[in-house]
């Protein structure tokens, strides 16, 4: 069986939320290995992960941006588990409410040892903006692999993606913990979904 056809029997199969997590006690017990999804509030991380699992309403996106604050984390088919972490620099969110999540991000970053990669996923029409590179930041100190997936890519024409990708490959070899290359999407245009499930499922177990 090659990579394409492993990949789409995984995400045929049924992914289910299993809890959210407001503080660290609360992480779910599990050897899977788990990947974890971060990003700007409004960056389209619930739209992906909906996309990515074949579910409309699997991850559901706050209507008011940055109210999330919990680690919402799902199991897939027993072979994977996915963390999708509150979104981060929502800048009309109480400074303590982004304290609270920031440190609840920050731990889980730190201290979670089935977490394999981070997915972080960045608005191809922006690139990088200011929290972007410190959540890079942030990975790169705690040693955790992270995967670049630009979201949205149906708003920007051919050249317009291709600069884009070229502009974040080279930034990309100043940060260590990051994979050297770039996952191009668009959940609404089913554009590099199943290039992002054959990335995906090469962790899986079993």
């Amino acid at each position: 069986m090659n990579e394409a056809e492993a990949a789409r029997r995984l995400f045929a199969q049924k992914c289910a939320c299993v809890l959210a997590a407001a503080i660290p006690e609360q992480f779910p017990d599990t050897a899977l290995p788990e990947i974890a999804f971060a990003g700007r509030s409004n960056v389209g991380k619930s739209s992906l992960i909906n996309a990515l699992m074949g579910q409309k309403n699997l991850a559901r996106a706050s209507k008011t941006p940055g109210r999330t604050q919990q680690i919402v984390f799902f199991n897939l088919a027993e072979r994977l588990m996915f963390a999708d972490l509150p979104g981060y620099g929502f800048a009309k969110a109480p400074e303590a409410h982004k304290a609270q999540w920031g440190g609840l991000i920050r731990r889980y970053l730190q201290t979670r040892a089935p977490l394999r990669c981070v997915c972080l996923l960045i608005d191809s029409r922006h690139g990088f903006l200011a929290h972007d590179l410190d959540m890079m930041k942030m990975l790169d100190r705690a040693a955790v692999s992270y995967q670049i997936i630009l979201t949205k890519a149906d708003h920007l024409s051919a050249l317009a993606r291709d600069k884009r990708v070229r502009e974040i490959v080279a930034l990309l070899a100043k940060h260590p913990a990051a994979r050297p290359d770039v996952l191009l999407t668009s959940a609404t245009k089913n554009i590099g979904i199943d290039a992002v499930r054959e990335f995906l499922a090469a962790f899986a177990g079993g």
